[in-house]
């Protein structure tokens, strides 16, 4: 029971000037953020081992489970793994973070989650390696990273200061995925009640559709860019297991629980028509997709996703899946 419920003295907003107060919705703005960031990092995430699975079981081959990185033990990094412990299927084991001083993450220790001080190490263990540091930290980090990065390893940022493609110079590596975020509603104080309890926050259904990358009610947006290139992602790792276009389509048609017979997604859906032609009733694999291009770019997917309802919907559907079980 929470005693301090309605007591307006001890409220954030208590002894702020009149000037003051007209920027209190900044601090709302960044609870948003947060809330918006680890549940599109934990999307990724599940997607990312629902796939490794879906691979284990198409190539009857034993797959290790996902290894998550986290880099920075500091407020962003701390919600995102305690987002991450509670989602049912992954592991403390599953989680490792670095961070400049892995004394203070006791909680996790305590809990099985590896802690320490070593990024380079991070780097080499990661599947998925999410960057949370400061922008003054963040050229030390990817001086440190820098050749050290496997191809496999998707890096997501969190570091919105610094555009995709630098930083993607930065590291040396191009497989890397950094939402941006347009703030199209002024009232995000829903996602900002839990400011320090994402977890908690997440469990919310009306949260969560707020949240969900394709929404347009939401109080943030991350756009289509963000999700055209995370399905890129998904592709080239199809692409790297060495399957053809067309186990590629089918495993991705799976995935995203598409209610078509044949799928929502086809060559035509990530190619040009001329690449597309040649992929068509083939075994040849997909090219590899730069995923910086993805973002800054206009892309086939891109387009298709904007015209397409039934994705869009099986995209949704899967985000919101995602959190049922928090």
């Amino acid at each position: 029971m929470d005693l301090t419920i309605n007591l307006t003295s001890l409220e954030f907003e208590t002894g702020l000037s009149e000037y003051e107060r007209n920027f209190t919705y900044l601090r709302s703005r960044a609870a948003a953020l947060s809330v918006c960031g680890c549940g599109h990092a934990v999307f990724l995430t599940q997607l990312l081992s629902l796939l490794r699975e879906k691979l284990k079981d198409m190539s009857n081959k034993s797959h290790r489970p996902l290894n998550i990185g986290i880099l920075g033990g500091g407020s962003i990094g701390k919600k995102l793994a305690m987002v991450l412990l509670a989602m049912p299927g992954f592991r403390p084991s599953d989680i490792n973070i670095s961070t400049k001083r892995p004394e203070t993450l006791s909680e996790f220790s305590k809990s099985g989650v590896p802690c320490y001080r070593d990024n380079r190490r991070l780097a080499g263990w990661a599947d998925v390696l999410f960057l949370c540091v400061a922008r003054a930290q963040l050229l030390h980090v990817c001086a440190e990273l820098r050749s050290h990065l496997p191809a496999h390893c998707l890096v997501y940022s969190f570091t919105s200061a610094v555009p995709v493609r630098r930083l993607s110079l930065l590291l040396g590596h191009s497989f890397v995925l950094k939402p941006q975020y347009d703030v199209v509603a002024c009232d995000s104080a829903q996602m900002g009640r839990h400011h320090n309890q994402v977890t908690e926050t997440l469990k919310d259904e009306e949260v969560v559709s707020a949240t969900c990358p394709l929404s347009v009610t939401g109080a943030l947006s991350s756009g289509q860019q963000w999700v055209s290139a995370l399905l890129y992602g998904l592709l080239n790792i199809c692409t790297a297991e060495g399957l053809g276009s067309s186990q590629s389509l089918q495993l991705l048609n799976e995935l995203l629980q598409t209610s078509s017979s044949t799928g929502v997604l086809t060559c035509q859906s990530f190619v040009n028509a001329s690449c597309a032609s040649t992929l068509t009733n083939s075994e040849e694999p997909f090219p590899w997709i730069n995923l910086i291009d993805a973002q800054t770019k206009q892309t086939p997917l891109s387009s298709y996703l904007s015209g397409h309802e039934a994705l869009q919907s099986c995209i949704s559907a899967m985000y919101h899946k995602t959190f049922s079980g928090l």
